[in-house]
């Protein structure tokens, strides 16, 4: 566990006794995350090119000492790739594997390679699985990946030089002036392999809306983070009021993941994977409020730059 779940132990034991009385009371439960990716090119691995793939089935199957089928849960990718599912139970899932069963049309002719279940944390008899992404192939790859070139033919016997005179050289052919370049008129983008962390505040700006992508101001918080987050918030509260929060603990901590999922979608070398916001955004809602204050701390470095010591590379929209 990270260094603020050791201070919680060693200086809050009283708190750590009422936890431990509460969860008593409740079942323990665990939990299976993880996110579902198109792979476009059909390369087998991730790529710069894959995208949250939403609508594809993901079905979690464990098997038994004996070899029997012991569990099994399926669960529908969300618009942001994303699929949960809760087993009863603090069961023991190492046995257990999450493959992709069915895509949606356009990226579902084919499978990846199923994923073991990885342990993430124990804590009161409640456990968090996490699954490496899973990947689903179109029937062909997209017309934009890169090509391997095709090997060069076998380079025919160069004959002797003759000694007839060389054929005369073909007329010069004036060349038209390049036209001049377009403008264009489609929003400036931060380039996807630039690095790019902007504050929440930037965000909000309408002058800046054009950097939300997969995700807009109006999807709602249950959708993007899952189900822990839609225990936690409710499912009516969009993206955009979660960056309104402050003055709570999580709604602070609601307001710095949020940006950081959209800072995680604007650049790939933000310090935090999309992957990565997510589960550690559910994990700071199971945990302790001084868990969620560090997490959300963790994020702000991160979105204001300090983390991955980079600035904002937004520009006005037009």
């Amino acid at each position: 566990m990270d260094r603020s779940k050791g201070s919680l132990l060693a200086g809050a034991t009283i708190l750590m006794l009422s936890l431990i009385a509460t969860v008593s009371k409740v079942d323990a439960d665990a939990m299976v995350t993880g996110i579902v990716f198109c792979d476009q090119c059909k390369v087998g691995e991730r790529s710069i090119f894959d995208y949250p793939l939403y609508g594809a089935r993901v079905a979690v199957a464990c098997m038994g000492a004996n070899g029997a089928m012991a569990a099994y849960k399926e669960d529908t990718t969300n618009w942001m790739g994303g699929y949960a599912m809760r087993f009863p139970g603090s069961s023991d899932l190492s046995r257990c594997y999450a493959r992709v069963i069915r895509g949606p049309s356009g990226c579902g002719s084919a499978a990846g390679p199923a994923q073991g279940l990885n342990l993430m944390f124990s804590m009161l008899g409640m456990q968090m699985y996490a699954v490496e992404p899973l990947l689903s192939q179109p029937q062909q790859p997209m017309p934009f990946c890169p090509r391997s070139s095709p090997p060069s033919p076998a380079r025919a016997a160069i004959p002797p030089p003759s000694q007839s005179l060389p054929p005369p050289a073909p007329p010069v052919v004036p060349v038209p002036p390049p036209s001049p370049p377009r403008a264009d008129s489609r929003p400036p983008r931060v380039p996807f392999l630039e690095a790019s962390a902007c504050s929440y505040d930037k965000w909000m700006m309408p002058e800046f809306k054009c950097y939300w992508k997969v995700v807009g101001p109006d999807t709602k918080v249950a959708v993007a983070f899952g189900p822990v987050a839609a225990g936690k918030y409710g499912t009516d509260m969009s993206l955009m009021e979660g960056l309104h929060g402050r003055g709570d603990t999580y709604r602070t901590l609601l307001r710095e993941a949020t940006t950081s999922l959209l800072n995680s979608y604007n650049s790939i070398r933000f310090p935090y994977p999309t992957v990565s916001v997510i589960y550690r955004m559910n994990w700071a809602l199971l945990g302790s409020p001084q868990q969620a204050l560090m997490q959300a701390l963790r994020f702000k470095r991160a979105n204001t730059g300090v983390s991955g010591q980079t600035t904002c590379k937004f520009i006005p929209c037009s």
